[in-house]
């Protein structure tokens, strides 16, 4: 007795292009073994092998390191729709995906600050150490939107679209910045703009906590409520 094949799931399209071509490229993969954590682990081989280039230096690593993190960034859509439209979404395989992100993404400002070498500014602060901070306020970033997930859902850790963009489509343009050999002030950039972003994200994250916590009492205050009626 032979299975039939799985038809994809009819759920709504995506906002961005990128994921619509994705899930354009990942249909025909519903009903295989092709699983989401698959098409993870090519997106994080990718995504490391770029971030090496970029740490390698030298205007042909870079560009070729910034095409790397480009394709990587475009296979990190096809996981999610593959799991949306082939009904395989779970808890661990989000969380995979969440931990690729951050790896890749620190990996990448730490291999943009080694390769461009040198010393910045009179400080004489190097650009490595320079992407190792904008790297560990990605990290930051990528852990408290997961805890606000965690809290709101989806929804709480929403990205602003416009126009079929997502702010992380910003990565698209980074071989622009190789192109044009302004990696180190671009880390320059990322070390301020990161750290920045991620005390953002933890107002947010505390702003989340407490309207969470007020929700949580509501129902314990009327539930006293009425029992003090009660017994009046």
């Amino acid at each position: 007795m032979t299975s039939r094949p799985q038809s994809p799931l009819n759920v709504p399209p995506p906002r961005t292009w990128d994921a619509r071509l994705a899930r354009r490229l990942v249909t025909p993969l519903v009903g295989t073994w092709v699983t989401p954590n698959h098409l993870t682990t090519v997106r994080l081989l990718i995504g490391i092998a770029g971030a090496l280039c970029l740490a390698h230096g030298g205007f042909a690593w870079a560009n070729a390191g910034a095409l790397l993190i480009v394709l990587s960034n475009f296979v990190d859509h096809t996981d999610g729709e593959l799991a949306r439209i082939g009904g395989k979404s779970s808890r661990i395989g989000h969380f995979y995906d969440l931990a690729c992100d951050a790896l890749v993404t620190v990996m990448l400002f730490v291999g943009m600050g080694i390769g461009a070498g040198g010393t910045v500014g009179a400080l004489k602060l190097a650009p490595g150490a320079l992407g190792a901070v904008a790297g560990v306020a990605v990290a930051l970033i990528f852990f408290v939107r997961m805890r606000i997930e965690e809290m709101a859902g989806k929804s709480g850790t929403k990205q602003a679209s416009v126009g079929g963009f997502e702010t992380e489509d910003v990565l698209y343009l980074l071989p622009i910045v190789t192109l044009m050999n302004v990696v180190a002030p671009f880390v320059v950039a990322a070390s301020i703009g990161a750290p920045l972003f991620a005390a953002w994200v933890v107002i947010d994250y505390g702003r989340v906590a407490r309207r969470t916590a007020r929700l949580a009492d509501k129902p314990a205050n009327a539930s006293e409520t009425r029992q003090r009626w009660a017994s009046e």
